[in-house]
């Protein structure tokens, strides 16, 4: 038999989460810490629901937070953070590459 030292029961259509922990061969209802989400400290995460857009979708979707209460990004969101890091380098490079010609023409 598997019995996992956690487990959770998330119903879409009421934006219910619960979130249970295994103790001496017993799963008990975990509280729901000040921000309403359930700390899971031995993977260092807490569990919640946070309310937006996902895959066009707007729900009550599962996220996860670290401890400090940092939202953990998905595979796509941080694919978009750093595309948006990657163009902004590029704009901050291209800046410089004028201002160098505009300089050269300068001196000239």
């Amino acid at each position: 038999m598997i019995r996992p030292p956690f487990y959770g029961i998330y119903e879409a259509n009421k934006a219910s989460l619960e979130v249970y922990h295994l103790i001496e061969g017993k799963y008990y209802l975990l509280l729901k810490n000040e921000q309403g989400r359930y700390s899971i400290p031995h993977l260092e995460v807490e569990l919640g629901l946070w309310q937006g857009v996902y895959q066009n979708v707007k729900l009550p979707w599962l996220r996860w937070w670290d401890l400090q209460g940092n939202l953990l990004l998905t595979g796509s969101e941080r694919a978009e953070q750093e595309r948006q890091r990657a163009e902004q380098e590029h704009q901050r490079a291209e800046r410089l590459t004028a201002q160098l010609r505009r300089h050269e023409v300068a001196c000239r």
